[in-house]
């Protein structure tokens, strides 16, 4: 990354974006996560410093974890997939995608999990430029 960003800031901007996410360390355990009030996967405070395993349902954690183990191997550095799930009464789409954290060197360091609802981008159609 170019520059600096102060903390204030950067908490800001990470509240901000779009898109939720989880770290998790190289060891699995979920260090923090953004959007604690309007998280599409919810999850109680008591999770931070938990095996990223007691997370998900078990239904699809031989895929986390299969995942998780690639990207310590260095075979992978990203998954993504996309679910349909009903929110607030509605169909949505749901994207999640896992990033491998490395250091400079290649060395894993963790893992990003990143969601996003993209039901009203499905639906985009032509352009819309700036201030339109």
């Amino acid at each position: 990354m170019m520059g600096t960003v102060p903390d204030s800031l950067l908490t800001a901007l990470l509240e901000t974006i779009p898109i939720e996410f989880s770290v998790l360390d190289r060891d699995d355990r979920v260090l923090a996560w953004n959007r604690h009030d309007t998280r599409i996967f919810k999850r109680p405070p008591s999770v931070v410093g938990r095996n990223v395993r007691d997370c998900h349902p078990k239904k699809s954690l031989h895929k986390v974890e299969q995942i998780l183990k690639e990207m310590k191997e260095g075979t992978r550095d990203r998954a993504r997939f996309w679910i349909d799930l009903e929110r607030n009464g509605n169909p949505s789409k749901i994207l999640i995608e896992y990033y491998a954290l490395r250091d400079a060197e290649g060395t894993y360091l963790g893992c990003l999990e990143a969601s996003q609802d993209i039901t009203s981008m499905r639906e985009l159609e032509g352009e819309r430029r700036l201030l339109d």
